[in-house]
């Protein structure tokens, strides 16, 4: 789980944090980096195609590898494929072709989530989901140090001593991050296919098959055909309304706005970072490497404290925290180039979204049927980046109108709703038959 943590983690900053440094170096306007973010929305719309993933066999593929597996390599290697598209394509001369890769890396990327959290979710029961989701954030957060902190060092090195955006560089350094999905590749071809616990789910698609055969004339192959489609659409957003009943409103909306101020404050890191006059050596130190290994130890942290306190209780910790820690950012922004201070601001940040990942991997983790494992925690996951992502694409063009003080003010002012959320599901009682 840690490798294949790694092989999650390594295309997020490529098509967005790390794409948005290399944008703005190129002379790329704050507001179209905001709209180019957009891209991510691709993460928020995978519970579409997730029911396929869940339940699609792949020709050759699947026989060899399994369900899981052979989704996994066949992701990974449409990402290597748009990752070295991203490294041929200079924003300069041809942004379209560009974000086109981009894209591409990001459905990819979305595809592999879909089958790895399937993957997880079906290794181990419920009791164990903390730790594999500790294991999973410490691998995801080591790729996050190297498309970051590795991406910037290795472009800077490539750029040889050029003042400035040097093309090449950013070729040479989108080339290693392509290579470097071999370690997923080669963990999914060695790492053995979880069993496969369906067995609720495949009865219920019999029994619908045999009932349209029956009652409602239809062919036996169509009969099959639709009860597959409705196991596979229907039945894992019927089954999660069917165990939480009112509740599920709640739920989705924790799910949908408990990432925001992060996600939103975190489009315009990089150009702010870039507009303060940081040089990729600093931040890739400070932010890239440094950040993300305080990210790390957030998570170690969050998890530890879930199985200690409780997961609902480090959920708001983690919303408070995050929501302080952007607050830090706006006076950040009155600073100019200030280096200890980034040091404080960046550790203090990743710190607080470390704790509020773990726990929240673990938490929508344990929503989830393992008989519709990718298409519920799919729907879990996207619902979470839908919106953010959305209101994250209207950030430069805000930061252009008001400045980043007042962006970042407001971020920290968006997760303020996710207390009030966390509270009131806190009060309310789980109905849960689903393992």
């Amino acid at each position: 789980m840690l490798l294949l943590g790694f092989a999650a983690g390594l295309p997020l900053l490529l098509v967005l944090g790390t794409l948005s440094f290399r944008l703005r170096e190129a002379g790329i306007g704050r507001a179209a980096i905001g709209y180019l973010s957009w891209v991510g929305l691709v993460y928020g719309m995978k519970w579409a195609w997730a029911p396929l993933v869940d339940r699609l066999p792949l020709p050759f593929l699947t026989r060899r590898l399994g369900r899981r597996r052979a989704w996994l390599l066949l992701a990974q290697l449409l990402i290597v494929l748009g990752l070295a598209g991203m490294a041929l394509a200079d924003p300069q001369r041809s942004l379209a072709a560009l974000a086109a890769c981009a894209l591409l890396v990001a459905f990819a990327s979305a595809t592999q989530d879909i089958a790895l959290d399937a993957y997880r979710i079906e290794c181990a029961p419920p009791e164990q989901q903390g730790a594999l989701a500790a294991a999973y954030q410490a691998g995801y957060r080591l790729a996050m140090i190297w498309t970051g902190a590795g991406a910037l060092w290795i472009a800077a090195r490539a750029a040889d001593g050029a003042a400035g955006y040097a093309p090449q560089a950013w070729t040479v350094a989108y080339l290693a991050m392509a290579a470097s999905m071999a370690v997923g590749v080669v963990t999914v071809l060695l790492a053995p296919e979880p069993p496969a616990r369906t067995a609720q789910a495949d009865a219920a698609e019999r029994a619908l098959a045999e009932h349209l055969a029956r009652q409602r004339g239809l062919p036996a192959p169509l009969a099959r055909f639709a009860a597959w489609a409705h196991q596979a659409f229907v039945g894992p957003f019927m089954d999660f309304l069917r165990r939480y009943r009112a509740q599920a409103v709640l739920l989705l909306a924790l799910i949908a706005t408990y990432r925001v101020a992060d996600v939103v404050m975190g489009v315009m890191a990089n150009p702010f970072y870039v507009d303060m006059g940081y040089s990729k050596d600093e931040v890739a130190a400070v932010s890239k490497f440094y950040g993300v290994a305080m990210t790390l130890a957030g998570a170690i942290l969050g998890g530890a404290a879930a199985v200690r306190y409780g997961v609902l209780r480090v959920l708001a910790a983690g919303a408070l925290l995050s929501a302080a820690s952007n607050l830090l950012f706006a006076w950040l922004a009155t600073r100019g180039h200030d280096l200890p201070a980034l040091v404080l601001v960046i550790g203090a940040d990743n710190l607080s979204a470390g704790v509020a990942s773990a726990a929240f991997v673990a938490y929508l983790s344990g929503l989830t049927n393992v008989a519709y494992s990718a298409t519920q925690y799919a729907l879990f996951s996207s619902t979470m980046l839908l919106v953010p992502k959305w209101l994250a694409g209207f950030s430069g063009a805000f930061v252009d109108a008001y400045g980043y003080p007042a962006f970042f003010a407001g971020t920290a002012a968006l997760g303020l709703p996710v207390l009030l959320l966390i509270a009131l599901i806190a009060r309310t009682p789980y109905r849960d038959s689903k393992r």
